[in-house]
């Protein structure tokens, strides 16, 4: 019993990525054999409008679309939006670590209880 895994068991993996890539990450998902869900939001520390993509993978699924999703998307430079507690000018004293870089891409994956087709 110890260590064994369902091999069907599903994930969602949900990426939330610049709405830049979403065409370029769909259409390798759909070439990589998967099918996506997604939505506009808006929010979080970049303040930008994103895109959320769902996808339900089986647990043998994830590294896989990890690296669809990693190869899909590029590096960027983001200015991080300070605003708290700032007075008059000190808004335009950006230092070089106000800018991150990042990949763009926020991916949080969860374990499916239940996954039906209807």
């Amino acid at each position: 019993m110890g260590g064994e895994t369902d091999p069907n068991s599903m994930k969602m993996v949900m990426a939330v990525i610049p709405k830049k890539y979403g065409e370029t990450l769909l259409s390798d998902l759909v070439h990589a054999g998967f099918s996506a869900t997604f939505y506009e939001t808006r929010g979080g520390m970049l303040r930008q409008s994103q895109l959320t993509m769902l996808i339900a993978v089986k647990d043998s699924e994830v590294p896989k679309i990890l690296e669809v999703i990693k190869t899909s998307s590029q590096k960027q430079n983001q200015r991080l939006h300070h605003g708290f507690g700032l007075k008059g000018g000190e808004t335009n004293k950006i230092s070089p670590d106000d800018v991150q870089t990042h990949g763009g891409v926020v991916i949080f994956i969860w374990s499916l209880d239940q996954f039906e087709l209807s």
